[in-house]
């Protein structure tokens, strides 16, 4: 029997989350039924769609219930088995994070080849991060050859990704958004994007118009807010916006007015298409065949931003929702 560490939702926030909306408790690791196996977590994605499953409310997800453990994507290793599928040693990727050790069905996870990528990469680049930056660019609102991309949260998981793989699709420029003059920088810096925008130095609009004084043609909408409404003046005939996420929005306490000039989409003959990840998990074959070529031959950059221990994990996880992070957010267990 292992001691097993988890983290709970203690209760709803209301705005923005405290760390007392979070609690720590300690249980015992069930034994393990025929199909199943104990993986002890090595490391634990936070995310920002996490929030929207804190609230006491029906989403495209189910919610977190009060007084249960939390879950979401952890990477680990196998300690024991009851599956001849996957045996003692294995590395898989799972769903039930938020804890230091997992029983599960054997069905709930995928094995990971840890000799083409650390096994921390599943949990952000050839994980859901990067394939929600690859579907975005090539079906959601595809790519074409040269065209003006613009990426909001461009310094953080998926938009640091996005950026990249936009010019690696024929983008002539890519422009991103990130908060502050040190994160900002290093869109120049670490990620190829030809201009960077800190959205806290004024308006999103105003720099927006210098970046791209001609317009853009695409944009990966993570932000939603202000973000949303300068992407919809900048855009040029027959542009596209696929929208990914709404973080400005996510500690809203009550409605969320829409972007004032929506109608400018039909003015222009543009398309402002949405996406979830999980009905694009066909593609994770082609991603990770691609990535993992551009990982070892260091085209395609990344960064992680670690936290150490299970304790941490809503500390991890507010300071992502803030900003905190570049690239993926990852807590180490």
């Amino acid at each position: 029997m292992y001691a097993n560490r988890e983290i709970r939702l203690a209760a709803h926030p209301v705005g923005e989350p405290r760390p007392q909306d979070f609690e720590l408790a300690t249980t015992e690791v069930p034994e393990l039924a025929d199909g199943q196996i104990l993986v002890r977590n090595t490391w634990m994605s936070v995310d920002p769609y996490m929030r929207e499953r804190m609230n006491d409310g029906e989403s495209y997800l189910p919610p977190f219930r009060l007084g249960a453990p939390m879950d979401g994507s952890a990477v680990g290793e196998v300690i024991d088995s009851r599956s001849p599928d996957v045996p003692v040693g294995s590395t898989v990727v799972h769903f039930l994070g938020w804890r230091e050790y997992a029983a599960l069905d054997a069905a709930e996870a995928t094995v990971v080849d840890t000799g083409l990528a650390p096994a921390e990469a599943y949990l952000g680049v050839l994980g859901t991060t990067g394939l929600t930056a690859y579907a975005a660019l090539t079906e959601v609102a595809p790519v074409r050859q040269g065209d003006v991309v613009f990426v909001s949260a461009a310094a953080g998981a998926v938009g640091s990704i996005a950026g990249q793989l936009a010019r690696m699709l024929g983008a002539s420029r890519v422009i991103g958004s990130a908060g502050g003059p040190a994160k900002a920088g290093r869109l120049l810096t670490d990620f190829g994007f030809d201009a960077a925008i800190d959205h806290r130095a004024g308006s999103v609009a105003d720099r927006l118009a210098e970046a791209a004084p001609d317009g853009i043609d695409l944009y990966v909408d993570l932000v939603g807010g202000d973000h949303l409404v300068a992407a919809i003046g900048a855009l040029r005939d027959g542009g596209r916006i696929a929208m990914v996420g709404a973080i400005s929005a996510s500690n809203a306490t009550g409605p969320v007015s829409g972007p004032g000039n929506l109608f400018e989409l039909a003015a222009k003959n543009a398309t402002l298409r949405g996406m979830l990840v999980n009905s694009y998990f066909h593609l994770f074959p082609e991603w990770i065949g691609k990535a993992a070529g551009w990982l070892s031959d260091g085209s395609l950059r990344t960064e992680l931003t670690v936290t150490e221990g299970i304790e941490q994990a809503p500390a991890a996880f507010l300071n992502m929702m803030r900003g905190g992070n570049v690239g993926k957010m990852l807590v180490r267990l």
